[in-house]
C-alpha cells in the first residue's frame, strides 16, 4: 500500500485564507485538520482542529484551564469571534508545526511514521517520488489509514 493509493481529495486553505472561514470549513466538513498550501498547491503546513482551538482560547486560560469556569455560555459562544479579521498566516505565526508530507512512493509505515513524529491527523501526499515540495495530489488521514490498515491486523484472541 503506497501513498499515492491511499491519497484522497481534501479543503485546503492558503495562509491568506480567513481564519474565520477555515474554522466553518473545519467544522462543516468535521475535518480533523486543514492543509495549508501555497499558489502552487504545494503543502506549507497542516493546522489541526486543536491548534484552531488552542488559537481561540485566551493565553490566560491556556496557561490556567481552570479559568475557563469562569466563563459563562454567552462568553464561551464568542469565542471564535477572535478569528475574526485574522487569516491562517497569523496561526502559523504563532505555533509552526513541522510539515508532515510524504512523496507518492511512501508506505504505509511510513506515513503512520510521519503521523505521530508530527502529532498531525492528517498527512500531505506530494506528487512525485523523492520530492516532498511537489504539487499535492491528496490528504492521507490518520482514521483513513488505521481503517486500510486493520482488516491487516490479526484477529483479536479474546
Amino acid at each position: 500500500m503506497r501513498a499515492r493509493d491511499l491519497a484522497v481529495e481534501y479543503p485546503t486553505v492558503t495562509p491568506e485564507s480567513s481564519a474565520l472561514e477555515a474554522a466553518r470549513l473545519l467544522a462543516g466538513h468535521r475535518l480533523p485538520g486543514l492543509v495549508v498550501v501555497d499558489a502552487r498547491n504545494r503543502p506549507v503546513a497542516v493546522i489541526p482542529g486543536s491548534q484552531l482551538l488552542r488559537y481561540a482560547i485566551p493565553q490566560h486560560v491556556r496557561d490556567d484551564p481552570a479559568l475557563a469556569r469562569v466563563y459563562d455560555e454567552r462568553h464561551a459562544d464568542q469565542l471564535c469571534s477572535r478569528f475574526a479579521g485574522r487569516h491562517i498566516t497569523d496561526l502559523l505565526a504563532e505555533e509552526r508545526m513541522p510539515l508532515p508530507v510524504v512523496d507518492a512512493d511512501a508506505t504505509a509505515m511510513e506515513i503512520a511514521g510521519v503521523m505521530a513524529a508530527a502529532r498531525s491527523p492528517v498527512v500531505a501526499v506530494s506528487g512525485e517520488a523523492d520530492r516532498t515540495d511537489a504539487p499535492m495530489i491528496g490528504v492521507i488521514t490518520a482514521s483513513h489509514l488505521l481503517d486500510r490498515l486493520l482488516p491487516l491486523a490479526p484477529p483479536d484472541p479474546a
